[in-house]
């Protein structure tokens, strides 16, 4: 297969048979449909029936009752459209630019101008935007963001690539097969964005039969009332339809529904200020009557945001704090590893005001893998690796495990950073380190 990648005329030809990166999914309810659904009520139509009524006799005093019906109905289309248009604006792929190789020639261009078998060039920290195959290199992808597991896959020539998953490392050329609407992602993408309508909430069921109940009643009643003011007392037909409608509004709780709408109204306003999206206001009863929430191991409901919130040198070193913060500046100015921890741990430094902007001397770098656990930087005489304590420590781990467990009970995850002196730089002897610190990571729950 040929690596000079596509020709701006197989481009073109290929937009116009629309297999282009572009996916325009909406979610599965129109504003109208919305609309119709918060309008066209059992308890709307009861006042309107009313309403009418009262206009036909041209009472408009009586007609006090509208803006409850109005501010309900108004509030419930809000809150609705809002949901919509988020979600509408929901996406999974956050990589507005690739690199693409066009008429033998690497150009970047905007990810939704891609097009089926184009070939892009995949590096450590780019995210995969359409589904591909690789056709030149090798790279670990981290696929959490489909599958929830944040084990690292390697990937090699012919083997398939899933949109959304990131490259952790190496570096590749893939020819992607599936774009748009096409690919896993937008379908993934598609299937978050249904909106299952479901059963009322048990609040709501209970008004809704009350309701019903309560019209069943009402109809003889305002029969009867109308029928003795109008054909027995003789009162005018505006006398007699303003009675029958004072009494039958009387005994409707549009109150209460008044009252439901507001609290519900106030809780989304204090979820939304912890963006906290509501497809529909009947959610929140469902999440107040939450007692238990299980999620697993992955952190389903937690932000991929970490920060380290101390560093902890071992009794056992022969390091000061500042100094292993010196240690960590070379580290981090020397490896080029872009995960989510080496990010923490940069932002940590900067923090602080110490992280190095060039350092000299590294003989060789190995970027974190999940099959070894940790990364290192090799100098002339030593390295440093940082990662899992019991595979960085080896043996010498059960020497500080009293006080890594006692930092896991609180909720920490430990790294951290050793020191060797070997020299043999592709097979680093794990265990023999003179030096051992730690490295606290807390991952922010919102």
């Amino acid at each position: 297969m040929s690596l000079k990648g596509l020709t701006s005329l197989e481009v073109e030809e290929r937009i116009r048979q629309g297999k282009i990166n572009k996916n325009l999914a909406e979610t599965d309810r129109p504003v109208w449909e919305i609309v119709k659904r918060n309008t066209f009520t059992f308890f709307n139509l009861i006042f309107a029936v009313i309403a009418v009524l009262i206009s036909l006799v041209q009472a408009w005093n009586q007609l006090i009752f509208l803006p409850i019906i109005v501010i309900n109905t108004v509030v419930g289309i809000y809150q609705e459209i809002r949901a919509k248009r988020y979600l509408d604006e929901m996406t999974l792929l956050h990589a507005p630019q690739s690199t693409v190789i066009r008429n033998g020639k690497q150009e970047k261009i905007a990810s939704d101008d891609l097009v089926e078998e184009d070939i892009i060039i995949l590096k450590t920290g780019n995210q995969i935007v359409a589904d591909a195959r690789i056709v030149e290199g090798s790279i670990f992808v981290n696929e959490s963001l489909l599958t929830g597991e944040a084990d690292e896959i390697e990937k090699n020539v012919d083997d398939k690539l899933l949109s959304g998953s990131f490259v952790v490392s190496g570096e590749a050329r893939v020819i992607l097969e599936k774009v748009g609407k096409d690919s896993y992602i937008s379908k993934l993408t598609e299937q978050a964005k249904l909106v299952s309508h479901g059963e009322d909430s048990e609040m709501l069921r209970a008004l809704n039969k009350l309701l019903k109940w309560v019209s069943f009643i009402i109809l003889p009643i305002a029969v009867i009332l109308f029928t003795q003011n109008y054909f027995v007392n003789h009162n005018t037909l505006q006398t007699s339809v303003v009675a029958m409608v004072a009494a039958v509004i009387g005994m409707i709780p549009e109150g209460l529904y008044l009252l439901t709408t507001i609290a519900l109204t106030l809780s989304s306003v204090k979820l939304a200020r912890n963006q906290v999206l509501l497809h529909n206001m009947k959610s929140i009863e469902s999440l107040a009557r939450v007692d238990v929430l299980c999620v697993d191991k992955t952190g389903t409901i937690t932000e991929p945001r970490m920060s380290v919130e101390q560093v902890f040198v071992s009794p056992s070193s022969e390091m000061n704090e500042q100094k292993f913060m010196g240690v960590l500046s070379n580290y981090i100015s020397a490896n080029s590893d872009d995960n989510d921890t080496m990010k923490a741990i940069r932002e940590f430094m900067l923090a602080k005001g110490d992280l190095q902007n060039q350092i000299t001397g590294v003989k060789k770098i190995i970027p974190f893998s999940s099959k070894v656990k940790y990364s290192a930087v090799c100098f002339e005489n030593e390295s440093y690796l940082l990662g899992a304590p019991e595979i960085v420590l080896g043996k010498n781990y059960e020497k500080i495990s009293s006080e890594i467990n006692h930092l896991l009970k609180e909720g920490f995850r430990v790294l951290v950073l050793a020191r060797t002196e070997e020299k043999n730089y592709e097979q680093l002897n794990l265990g023999t380190q003179a030096l051992m610190l730690s490295l606290n990571l807390r991952v922010t729950i919102v």
